[in-house]
């Protein structure tokens, strides 16, 4: 039995009076739900029609208001290109329609919006919340998302209200003080609405919910934030970040490296841009680009050469750190691949990490910009770097004495080792912005850093977890220090607390699966999904004080970004039939 969460933090803390880093508060989140089947079942496939439908619709510009009969065509023609299930039509014209309406809604101030929840978002069974004639009264319980979405809205200035119903929205639209609409709903209540609508030319966005049964429901709720603070002074809010991060990652390719960076001389140098073109996320320079672009007048002007010296340069410093993170931790493979010093030899991986390390400064003194500018980036990016060897130290340090690590402790490595990368990508894409853009947004882009650092090691520790090495190190083989396994330890007892302190210590004689049983067992992934939620919500919170709306849109989209690429699976399922139990964790979905 674990410990409750409270509890457990108190106990946290109390054990480590030296830790300066205070979990954030927790959030409410949503129960995993399988979707209704007209309903695409995974984010990813949810996302990918998304982006198909924004496409089209820039493609093709229908016209709104548009009637159902002419929606209904639209959706069919774009279901039977993209080779999806005609299931999915009813759900690809929900998305079309509101493709139509999305810069009218952004022209819409925000107090002249409605935002309408299902009190259906709410846990049932625990809500403590009364109605009256307009629907649901929320009392704050902080147990569902309908809480933190009604105050963000009113907090911008919409009328908010928890109900259902067509006949509340049309007398609520006849007053003339609601000009536009963002809606969670079902399908069926969507498509009985659509009519008066379009009747009153109202602009409209509506979020199908992911069940109809009216208990318990899910929604994606990246979508509804994202619809909540859509607003024209984002100059941001048509930028497509897939072809944006295509863009990025096309600078890795041969030619083009050699056009950044100049052409590679002698085999150390042809042995590094092997290594930078090597299988990567690339977030980090992405990041720098995009900081960049939401801080430019015109943010969707050509990116010029020199913030593309910017961006290689910030990988090139991820890639030396991994290189001798590698060596350091004894990793045989990166990527699915062997590790440089694997295939090259210890020494050369060393030079070839040292040399890029020297082309990331050498990139950013050549960069073009100000001497002023120049001078801070060097600044920051040697700040960084100090602060990731502090954290590989540290973590270096437990390994001559390895001993269990409280999960407080293991987020303090993170976010010394993991957060600096996010934080110099960020700064130097503002600083190539202007060093005037860059002084006003600076702290906030250190406590956004800190925050998506700490979450994206999270969800590489889950990630790590579920794919078992596929495709990176395995901590929990390996018994290095990783939140899973500090959070299975702090929550077990017994056996369970012996098989896995065993591990942390590196003495023990059981096999990684046994170690992943006893993680299972204790809770341990609840915990990690639990934090991993807590600082995705600390990063958006950090936001709150921009007051660039560019920037701040840009920046709330990149994280979804981040998360919603790609899917944790499969964390339990193995343990399903040895051990007679179905876990009843559920992941949400997670960027890669």
């Amino acid at each position: 039995m674990s410990a409750p969460a409270p509890l457990l933090e108190s106990a946290v803390k109390s054990s480590t009076p030296s830790s300066q880093l205070t979990l954030p508060r927790p959030v409410p989140q949503q129960r995993f739900r399988t979707p209704k089947k007209n309903i695409p079942q995974t984010p990813q496939e949810r996302n990918a029609i998304l982006l198909a439908v924004r496409a089209y619709v820039e493609r093709e510009k229908p016209v709104p208001p548009l009637p159902t009969s002419e929606l209904r065509k639209h959706a069919e023609f774009l279901v039977a290109k993209l080779g999806i299930a005609q299931a999915y039509t009813d759900y690809t014209g929900v998305l079309i329609n509101n493709e139509l309406w999305r810069e009218s809604l952004a022209s819409v101030p925000y107090e002249r919006r409605l935002l309408l929840i299902p009190k259906c978002l709410r846990v049932e069974s625990k809500c403590p919340a009364p109605f009256d004639e307009f629907g649901l009264l929320c009392k704050q319980c902080g147990l569902c998302s309908i809480q933190d979405l009604q105050n963000e809205a009113e907090r911008l200035g919409y009328a908010v209200l928890v109900a259902e119903g067509s006949a509340i929205v049309m007398s609520l639209i006849q007053t003339g003080k609601i000009e536009a609409i963002v809606g969670v709903s079902c399908l069926s209540v969507l498509e009985r609405a659509f009519p008066y609508m379009e009747a009153a030319a109202v602009p409209g966005v509506a979020v199908p919910l992911l069940q109809d049964d009216c208990i318990d429901t899910t929604v994606d709720l990246d979508w509804v934030w994202d619809y909540i603070h859509l607003t024209s002074d984002d100059k941001t809010r048509r930028l497509d970040l897939g072809a944006l991060r295509e863009e990025v990652d096309f600078w890795f390719t041969p030619l083009s490296l050699d056009a950044i960076m100049g052409p590679a001389k002698g085999d150390c140098e042809i042995v590094a841009r092997e290594w930078l073109q090597r299988a990567g996320k690339r977030w980090r320079p992405f990041l720098s680009v995009a900081a960049h672009q939401a801080l430019q007048h015109e943010p969707g002007k050509a990116i010029p050469d020199s913030l593309k010296k910017i961006a290689v340069a910030v990988e090139c410093f991820h890639k030396a750190s991994l290189i001798h993170d590698d060596i350091e931790d004894g990793d045989a493979s990166r990527y699915g691949e062997a590790t440089l010093h694997e295939t090259h030899g210890v020494p050369i991986a060393i030079n070839v990490g040292d040399l890029l390390i020297g082309e990331g400064y050498r990139l950013l003194s050549e960069s073009g910009f100000s001497s002023d500018q120049r001078v801070e980036m060097l600044r920051i990016a040697a700040q960084a770097q100090r602060d990731l060897c502090r954290g590989q130290g540290a973590e270096l340090a437990w390994t001559q004495s390895p001993r269990p690590l409280m999960s407080v402790e293991v987020l303090e490595i993170f976010e010394k080792k993991t957060a600096p990368a996010f934080a110099v990508a960020l700064h130097l894409g503002a600083l190539a912005a202007g060093a005037e853009a860059h002084a006003e947004v600076s702290n906030i882009l250190e406590n956004y850093s800190k925050a998506l650092g700490i979450a994206y090691q999270i969800r590489d520790d889950l990630e790590d977890f579920s794919t078992h090495n596929t495709d990176a190190p395995d901590d929990i083989e390996a018994a290095r220090p990783g939140l899973v396994l500090a959070a299975g330890w702090e929550r077990s007892q017994g056996g369970t607390k012996a098989v896995l302190e065993s591990r942390w210590r590196r003495e023990t004689t059981h096999d990684s699966n046994a170690t992943r049983a006893a993680l299972v067992e204790a809770g341990a992934l609840d915990r990690c999904a639990d934090l991993l939620e807590r600082y995705k919500e600390e990063a958006i919170r950090s936001l709150g004080e921009l007051e660039n709306a560019s920037l701040k849109g840009l920046l709330r989209r990149v994280l979804g970004k981040i998360f919603n690429d790609t899917e944790i699976k499969g964390w339990c399922k193995e343990f399903e039939v040895a051990n007679g139990r179905i876990s009843t964790t559920s992941a949400e979905p997670s960027g890669s």
